[in-house]
């Protein structure tokens, strides 16, 4: 399954949005630790990695997008989902599979 997803762009864009989903979501469990229990590093780290994840989910949307032609409205949920928890997980199963 994964092989399959380095073959097309859009299979690469999918697989850094399930990365930065989840290095997303890492935070839910990091914040406690930082502002409940005052250890900081466990959140420093995920920041710096969901930072740098975040930056290249970008880029290749903006290449998959050129390349692939795809629909501003697409973009548009494609960038929105980057910013919601879940939201890049919910739009590769309705829309970027669909691609």
């Amino acid at each position: 399954m994964i092989k399959e997803l380095f073959k097309t762009a859009v299979g690469r864009f999918r697989l850094i949005a399930f990365v930065e989903g989840c290095s997303y979501l890492l935070f839910g469990l990091t914040m406690p630790l930082k502002y409940l229990y005052k250890i900081p590093e466990p959140n420093y780290v995920v920041g710096v990695v969901h930072g740098g994840l975040f930056v290249l989910y970008m880029l290749l949307l903006l290449y998959v997008a050129v390349v692939n032609k795809w629909k501003f409205s697409t973009i548009t949920i494609a960038f929105i989902a980057s910013l919601i928890p879940f939201g890049t997980f919910i739009a590769d199963k309705k829309v970027f599979s669909k691609m």
